[in-house]
């Protein structure tokens, strides 16, 4: 008997074969490894990615092509005189007459300097520069170059070692700061000096711009022979020392030096504007240099108990060491032991004592003997609880009150000149008694004026 055949038994009748479609076979595959469709939100943050790193790149390229440019120039500026010549310059060359010409900076640069403000030296004096012969260190004065045009560049600050005199004058042009890119020109003013008899000023000069931009961060000011001057020898430039320049509003916040009396007192070291010690001493009506110096004549303890712990004993120091260098005015004060007037004792006007005025004679707080000093120190204690009583007079009306009591027979000298009031706190301790009489005699008469009372 016949056996019925697979399809038989199944009832089916046989099928061709078929391929698989594309469809077919994406639905056969694992779903690990079918092709992804990004989603919409992915494509979004790829595509913002990709706008914003075009952004950026396209901010940084003008930075990196002048950082790139300038290391460039520096490379070719030290390359090319040794492809040239075959070797580096030499550092130092001389004149056909054996001399070697340097120019050099006779005045320091009074910092710190602020952009707007003019390029002064120290005590606001002007900055002179000389030619010098430094085999000798003699002023060159005669020749072409005692009478040269200088030219005045901004050099990077850290140009050069302090103590280093040598470089080449590639060196040197290599170091030359120009202003930003759309920025004014750096310097501004009298950018060319001439020298005469070897000796030139430099004229105003004035910053734009800070120099926290460079990698120094400081400038330093130079000096060269102008193009196409001087060109058969080597005159060596000269360089300042490395400065700051900062922002023009800094200055609004500057210390003073030396301080003015009416100086706001947060121009004094170790107080900033509107800081804490500033307000407290605000509080306590102490808004100006000379009424700091005042209180810290007559009561130094209460000054620091304003002040608080928060100022150490450094820090009080130096502030009442920047205080001191202020110029006093010629006013001063004198409180007089009775109505008499024959004995009195003068302050000067932040309320220091400066000595005594008896009758006709000025006796200086250092020329006192113990025995006065102990007189001394009970009437300028009176004077400061009885200060509504004091008698101001300005300095040259009080020399003329003195004088005039002098009658011309005696033909004395004076007995009180200027020299003997001090015109800053720190030459009260030089005052000395002008007095035409000997100090012991008129003791006794001041103890017969003072009633007994051990002057």
């Amino acid at each position: 008997m016949q056996r019925p055949g697979r399809y038989e038994r199944q009832g089916t009748m046989p099928r061709e074969k078929r391929g698989l479609d594309t469809s077919d076979r994406d639905n056969l595959l694992p779903e690990s490894k079918r092709p992804k469709v990004p989603a919409l939100a992915s494509v979004v943050v790829e595509a913002l990615k990709v706008d914003s790193l075009q952004k950026i790149c396209s901010s940084l390229e003008p930075i990196l092509r002048r950082v790139v440019s300038e290391e460039v120039e520096r490379a070719l500026a030290r390359l090319v005189p040794a492809r040239t010549g075959g070797r580096s310059s030499p550092k130092r060359i001389e004149g056909p007459d054996g001399r070697n010409l340097q120019l050099h900076f006779r005045t320091r640069l009074s910092l710190p300097l602020f952009t707007g403000g003019k390029v002064e030296g120290e005590q606001g004096a002007a900055i002179h520069v000389v030619l010098l012969d430094a085999n000798s260190g003699h002023v060159v004065s005669s020749g072409p170059e005692a009478s040269a045009k200088l030219d005045v560049l901004v050099l990077e600050g850290d140009f050069n070692n302090e103590d280093d005199d040598t470089w080449t004058e590639e060196e040197f042009e290599s170091h030359v700061v120009k202003e930003r890119e759309g920025k004014r020109p750096l310097l501004t003013g009298d950018l060319q000096v001439s020298l005469k008899d070897g000796v030139g000023t430099l004229g105003e000069l004035t910053f734009t711009d800070n120099s926290s931009w460079i990698r120094s961060r400081k400038f330093r000011l130079g000096l060269k022979i102008a193009s196409g001057l001087c060109e058969s020898v080597r005159v060596r430039e000269a360089k300042t020392e490395a400065f700051v320049v900062k922002d023009h509003r800094g200055e609004l916040y500057k210390k003073h030096y030396p301080p003015a009396l009416n100086d706001e007192v947060w121009r004094l070291e170790k107080i900033g504007k509107d800081g804490s010690f500033h307000k407290k001493l605000s509080r306590c009506g102490i808004y100006t240099v000379e009424d700091f110096l005042r209180l810290v004549v007559r009561d130094p303890q209460r000054l620091r108990n304003i002040l608080g712990s928060g100022m150490s004993n450094k820090m009080w120091e130096s502030l009442v060491e920047h205080a001191k260098t202020c110029v006093l005015s010629e006013k001063y004060y004198i409180y007089y032991s009775d109505e008499t007037r024959n004995v009195g004792a003068i302050f000067n006007n932040i309320y220091e004592f400066c000595g005594l005025i008896a009758g006709e004679q000025f006796f200086s707080a250092e020329s006192l003997s113990d025995s006065q000093k102990v007189f001394a120190d009970t009437l300028v204690k009176k004077a400061y609880d009885n200060w509504m009583h004091v008698i101001e007079y300005d300095g040259r009306v009080l020399l003329n009150f003195t004088q005039s009591k002098i009658t011309a027979s005696e033909r004395e000298p004076p007995l009180v000149s200027t020299s003997n009031y001090p015109s800053s706190y720190n030459q009260v301790s030089q005052i000395h008694s002008q007095s035409s009489l000997p100090l012991e005699q008129h003791s006794v008469e001041m103890e017969d004026g003072a009633q007994g009372e051990d002057f």
